[in-house]
């Protein structure tokens, strides 16, 4: 034989698997490159801007009614006084917290965490 394979012969080492590899080898291949790939620097993603928006409350009002407000309207939201407001990062909820006032300034003070991760906050 000179060393070479048949168009043939090729299609069928490859669909009956007889390649000559050994599937634990393989396994041991894959967890040594991941063993041996080198820890990324995320510090770079930590500089790109995201817009963190606190949201009182919210309601569904009809156009009709949007349309009939005047400087002394009063519309009624779906969260209690005293309950927490939430903070979006992106519109996507991050946390639940309360205002404070800060050197004159507001301020929030997060009470608890969404829990949600990087991968919930890309829009």
């Amino acid at each position: 034989m000179n060393g070479q394979l048949s168009d043939n012969e090729l299609d069928n080492l490859i669909n009956d698997g007889s390649l000559g590899l050994d599937d634990s080898l393989d396994d041991a291949l894959d967890v040594e490159s991941v063993a041996q790939a080198p820890q990324q620097d995320l510090s770079f993603f930590g500089k790109i801007p995201v817009n963190v928006t606190l949201e009182v409350a919210s309601t569904e009002v009809s156009l009709k009614e949007l349309m009939e407000i005047d400087t002394s309207s009063v519309i009624v939201l779906d969260k209690l006084a005293g309950e927490p407001l939430d903070v979006k990062v992106n519109g996507a909820l991050f946390a639940k917290a309360e205002v404070v006032v800060m050197n004159g300034n507001y301020g929030l003070r997060i009470v608890e965490l969404s829990g949600a991760g990087l991968h919930d906050l890309t829009a």
